[in-house]
């Protein structure tokens, strides 16, 4: 006897071959040459299936790198193992290897230039993916805090920007090499600038 199909189990194989082929085409020919016709043929599904799930491109590219960073992950937590300097430059390492990975960047590059032309995808970028990553930040901050390793007065706001801003406009503008010396540095500068 025959098991019957389970059309939730089918939806989520066509989702994950949707989000897969997105990141794979953004990645081979670059978000501008690819369309959600061409996401759907790689998938191996119909494009009112995407429509479905999506309103926009951008909004699937969107999904794909959030399946992607979960898959990698799970819950956002940074590390802390009571040493602020060494769980930051582990983190912003991470990141550096993160945004030279080719997987990574040219979605995520694609995504940066919807975001800037489309509201929506900014908002939903904004709560769903910058927002949590933001928190964990400042959680690990506020640890260091409590530690008596940053200043007590710090605004940690600011704190996650100083920190995470440079890289992003040198990876943003291409203006210079992501190494993970760079990324030390930047851990070392903002250090001082927190230090109690």
């Amino acid at each position: 006897m025959s098991e019957k199909p389970n059309p939730a189990r089918r939806s989520e194989r066509s989702r994950q071959a949707i989000l897969a082929a997105a990141r794979e085409l953004v990645s081979e020919s670059g978000y501008a040459k690819v369309s959600i016709e061409a996401i759907a043929a790689r998938a191996g599904v119909g494009k009112q299936t995407i429509y479905r799930w999506w309103p926009s491109k951008g909004a699937v590219v969107f999904d794909a790198i959030l399946d992607l960073s979960r898959a990698e992950g799970g819950e956002i937590a940074l590390p802390d193992t009571g040493d602020i300097a060494a769980d930051l430059r582990t983190v912003m390492r991470a990141t550096v290897a993160e945004f030279a990975d080719p997987a990574f960047e040219a979605p995520i590059r694609a995504l940066t230039v919807e975001i800037a032309n489309d509201p929506d995808l900014a908002a939903a970028y904004r709560d769903r993916l910058a927002r949590p990553v933001e928190e964990a930040k400042k959680a690990r901050l506020r640890s260091a805090q409590a530690a008596g390793q940053i200043a007590q007065d710090a605004d940690l706001d600011l704190a996650v920007e100083f920190l995470y801003a440079p890289l992003f406009q040198r990876w943003l503008h291409r203006s210079g090499p992501l190494t993970p010396e760079y990324a030390d540095a930047l851990v070392t500068l903002t250090l001082k600038a927190l230090a109690p």
